[in-house]
């Protein structure tokens, strides 16, 4: 097959599976939040429903918008999801566009999503999405020490134990940083997991990390002016990065497969070990996302910036001192 079509054929395939199941993950979210709160709680293909409903009314512009910009930010939002997820692993199954890219350009495309929201928002001409778009720019530049902290710490300690290509996403997903470190570097890599379970809903924009859209003061803030169809493709965009995220968390601290324990090979392989990848995700949204957002409430744009900077990034130090000082009784360097 030639290979543009087969990467236009994998990428438009995959767009579909990952905004069907962010939709679905998105419902067991809203359904476990309301059983946590003694509630019935939607249906679990809600969001089907809200999505396909607003994809059917029509944009209202605001007067002060800038109309072309406004538009286009939930298209761009989308497709720069999407693109993420051409770059991970999934299982045993290799990255669609994997030999072009590696975890730093996943830490770039990370970012699109999130400014495609602010330039929107300012684009919106409204003074309440004006402010959110400026609390989602702090956030942003809060939340990313952490996670580029945890990404180079895994990445240099692989590459101190001589694996090759440690940036590359499919090397994070084939050798698990678990299995060449000693009681220091197990150590490191549990702090980390505990800076990527809060780095995740600080990037998904979820409680108590909802500053930008605070529908108690800023009337839904970044999205406020949002509509129809531009507010479908935003919500589409958020439930793709939902997987996107998830799934970046466990190539890179969880990324043991199920076949080899069950001495699978072949397709049942690669089904088993997709299946076993897609629980992981779950799992993943339910632990930092869903119990999180359940069980604390909002945080001050301060709060925000306070925890990444101060608490993770101390952490993050002092993830980083581990695995250098495991490297060296290892005589890795």
């Amino acid at each position: 097959m030639n290979p543009v079509l087969g990467a236009v054929g994998g990428t438009i395939v995959l767009a579909i599976l990952a905004i069907a199941f962010g939709l679905i993950l998105s419902g067991i979210d809203r359904r476990v939040v309301a059983r946590m709160q003694a509630r019935v709680g939607p249906p679990l293909l809600q969001p089907f429903t809200d999505v396909r409903k607003l994809l059917a009314k029509q944009n209202i512009v605001p007067a002060n918008a800038i109309p072309w910009l406004f538009h286009a930010m939930p298209i761009v939002a989308l497709a720069s999801a999407i693109a993420i997820l051409l770059y991970l692993p999934f299982g045993s199954f290799a990255p669609v566009l994997g030999e072009f890219g590696d975890v730093i350009l996943v830490l770039y495309l990370l970012i699109i999503p999130s400014l495609a929201l602010v330039i929107g928002g300012f684009a919106s001409g409204s003074p309440y999405a004006t402010v959110g778009a400026q609390r989602e720019m702090v956030s942003m530049i809060a939340y990313e020490l952490p996670l580029a902290v945890a990404v180079i710490a895994i990445a240099w300690r692989l590459m101190a134990a001589g694996v090759a290509d440690p940036f590359s996403m499919l090397t994070l997903m084939q050798t698990s940083v678990w299995d060449v470190v000693g009681p220091l570097g197990m150590l490191a890599l549990l702090i980390l997991l505990v800076m990527m379970a809060w780095v995740t809903p600080g990037e998904l924009s979820k409680i108590p990390f909802d500053s930008p859209e605070a529908e108690t003061e800023l009337a839904g803030g970044i999205l406020v002016e949002y509509s129809g169809k531009n507010l479908g493709l935003f919500t589409l965009s958020q439930a793709v990065k939902m997987v996107a995220m998830s799934a970046f968390g466990i190539i890179l601290l969880l990324p043991w497969n199920l076949s080899p324990f069950l001495g699978l090979t072949g397709a049942a392989a690669g089904i088993a070990d997709l299946v076993f990848f897609l629980v992981k995700v779950l799992f993943v949204v339910i632990v930092s996302v869903t119990v999180v957002r359940t069980m604390m409430a909002r945080f001050r744009i301060t709060q925000v910036v306070g925890l990444y900077w101060l608490v993770l990034g101390v952490l993050g130090a002092l993830a980083v001192i581990l695995m250098m000082a495991d490297a060296v009784l290892l005589g890795a360097i």
